[in-house]
């Protein structure tokens, strides 16, 4: 061999050593995302709306943590109307770290008295209504507020609340809202206090609500928060402390004059809730569930959320390999549709209110037995459109006592007509269609070490405006089923909590945290949050990449929402799907519809230890914001 073909081959050799020691990025790893990485050191605010996440800043600003921050961006969306209101529910899981514990709050409002399900029977419903008074619950998102604020924030309800009323003086409103409004104007018309609030051009019947940009403003709602604090500086004039001066707060808009004046308008426009209700109703501080996946902890809050079916998926998905099938190839999109099949249906049965009888198999539901007997139900060919719950009793010695109802499930009994084509309502364009719809997510955390992480949601509009309050309810009691047939555990009685689609995530790695995340998107958020988990673990995303990437959607499972419909093989791709990957998930029996954004609008924060910094992931799904300090 010649000497330069020594050289040449010597090089080849060098460079093929040079590629084994930084091997080339995976096809995760080299998806573009649209928004820039938030690196920051001290602090960090997301959620919903860049106004909102001022809010966060400015208690940051002032000297609180990240518990003060969630609560001003809570009330921040809830008052600019992000797919919810004060009137809904909240719910966030807390990492403390004085006791380097991860703990659940539960602020979901309850069926209110007289929700029965022979009450909705009797009047001709299948499920509770989508709108209207009759499909409300009682308010969770003020208590939730109030108790995370009195038991880990430092700043008063003052502080929190004070860009919440700023904001209900008058703020310019958003092309969202705007849109949501008069697409909604004929549902919304025939609520008294909703019409007053919002048709604020009344004799345009196409339009009657704000235009873009134009100053907003809610004077009841201002008067609410402002009684809200009222009753704070009452409480610590007379020498109450911090803490006892918040409460003071709640009780007022829980037992006061606030609660007066919403059950009153409530029961005036045909709704249920008593002051009863109100009173006996509490925030509850719980322990979440977890497991782990190749040693992260994982936590979410129990069933009374579909939070445990990402848990359910990721023991089940442990266990495969997941790296080899390739990144959103069809085997790939194929196994976790499956996988989130067998997940779903157990939720659609089992999960539901763990403060009411009977109790649900949750420690079957989560073990790691159980999920390996699951996973080896999936058929690896083609689509299973009939995937069944499982039996979880056996895997904690116990026997199914609704073994009947079991026999007798099949998702196609929920199914919508297979044959329509797929349509959004009138006036929406794919912005706003609502398989995302009904949640904003907030994310804190604080060099401290405070974590925060919440999927607050409910009184979206078109909400019931209960009267003077300027609160708009919410509509959650339509999660509830009537029939026991259809979820054994989550039938509608008075104080009883719905099984909601609200989903905070939070993740620990060597226990400290990792991963703080949360998505809007009813019944498709913890499937796009899954594949956030695993865009960052398997395909080694940065959190930005993470939170944008395409992601795959099932609609198979029976809807949360309306008449719970399913739609056994509808698949949601992105539009840069490749031909041959669409060829053959049709091949194995999905229907593919597809649209130019798939990820769901997931924020996020890395914790990156090594640094000592904070990775923040702002969705560009839709006005998602956040801020963060160095």
């Amino acid at each position: 061999m010649s000497r330069s073909r020594l050289r040449f081959a010597w090089v080849l050799f060098l460079v093929a050593g040079a590629w084994a020691l930084f091997p080339a990025p995976t096809l995760g790893q080299q998806f573009r995302p649209q928004k820039p990485i938030l690196h920051g050191r001290h602090w960090i605010a997301i959620t919903g709306k860049p106004m909102a996440a001022t809010a966060g800043a400015m208690m940051f600003l002032k000297g609180g943590n990240a518990v003060d921050a969630a609560c001003a961006m809570l009330a921040a969306v809830s008052t600019m109307w992000d797919v919810l209101s004060w009137g809904g529910e909240t719910q966030a899981l807390i990492y403390n770290p004085h006791t380097k514990k991860v703990l659940g709050v539960n602020a979901l409002g309850v069926a209110p008295s007289g929700a029965t399900a022979a009450f909705y029977r009797d009047r001709g419903y299948r499920y509770p209504p989508e709108h209207g008074p009759l499909a409300a619950i009682t308010p969770g998102t003020p208590g939730g507020l109030m108790v995370m604020l009195a038991e880990w924030g430092r700043l008063s309800l003052a502080d929190v609340l004070g860009p919440a009323m700023e904001m209900a003086e008058g703020y310019p409103m958003e092309a969202e809202t705007v849109q949501r409004i008069r697409s909604n104007r004929r549902v919304m018309a025939e609520w008294p206090y909703t019409r007053a609030l919002f048709f604020t051009h009344p004799d345009d019947e196409n339009n009657p609500g704000p235009r873009e940009g134009e100053i907003f403003r809610q004077p009841d709602l201002l008067e609410t928060l402002k009684k809200l604090v009222e009753a704070e500086a009452r409480a610590l004039a007379q020498g109450k402390s911090r803490k006892e001066a918040i409460y003071a707060a709640y009780d007022r808009f829980y037992r006061g004059d606030i609660a007066r004046e919403l059950v009153r308008s409530t029961q005036e426009q045909g709704g249920l809730i008593t002051m009863e209700d109100l009173d006996r109703w509490q925030v509850l501080i719980e322990e979440p569930v977890s497991t782990t996946y190749k040693g992260i902890e994982v936590y979410k809050l129990t069933v009374w959320t579909q939070g445990p079916v990402l848990l359910q998926a990721l023991n089940m998905l442990e266990g495969l390999d997941l790296k080899s099938m390739g990144y959103n190839s069809a085997e790939y999109l194929h196994t976790l549709y499956q996988v989130m099949n067998l997940a779903f249906a157990d939720r659609d049965f089992y999960y539901g209110d763990p403060y009411f009888p009977p109790e649900e198999p949750v420690a079957g539901l989560l073990s790691k037995e159980y999920a390996r007997s699951r996973i080896r139900l999936m058929d690896r060919e083609k689509n299973d459109p009939d995937v069944r719950p499982g039996d979880p009793y056996p895997f904690m010695g116990a026997t199914n006592p609704f073994a009947e109802y079991l026999a007798r499930w099949s998702t196609r009994s929920g199914e919508a007509d297979r044959g329509a084509p797929v349509a959004w309502p009138e006036d929406r364009s794919p912005y706003h269609q609502p398989f995302y719809a009904g949640t904003t997510s907030i994310q804190a955390a604080d060099k401290e070490g405070w974590v925060v992480s919440v999927t607050p949601s409910g009184g979206w509009v078109p909400a019931v405006i209960a009267g003077r309050t300027g609160v708009g309810l919410s509509q959650r009691a339509q999660s509830f089923v009537l029939d026991p047939a259809d979820g054994p555990f989550n039938v509608i009685e008075p104080g009883k909590r719905p099984r909601v689609t609200l989903t905070p995530s939070l993740a620990l790695k060597e226990g400290r945290p990792f991963l703080s995340f949360a998505v809007q998107g009813g019944d498709s958020q913890d499937q796009n949050l899954l594949q956030f988990f695993l865009n960052m673990v398997e395909w080694g995303m940065n959190v930005q990449q993470a939170v944008e990437a395409p992601n795959m959607n099932s609609y198979q499972m029976r809807s949360s929402f309306g008449n719970h419909e399913s739609q056994p093989g509808r698949m949601l791709l992105h539009d840069g799907t490749p031909q041959d990957v669409r060829t053959r998930l049709e091949a194995m029996g999905y229907r593919l519809t597809f649209s130019s954004r798939t990820s769901g609008p997931i924020n996020a924060i890395f914790f990156d230890w090594a640094n000592g910094a904070f990775w923040g992931g702002s969705s560009n799904h839709g006005d998602d914001y956040g801020v963060v300090w160095q």
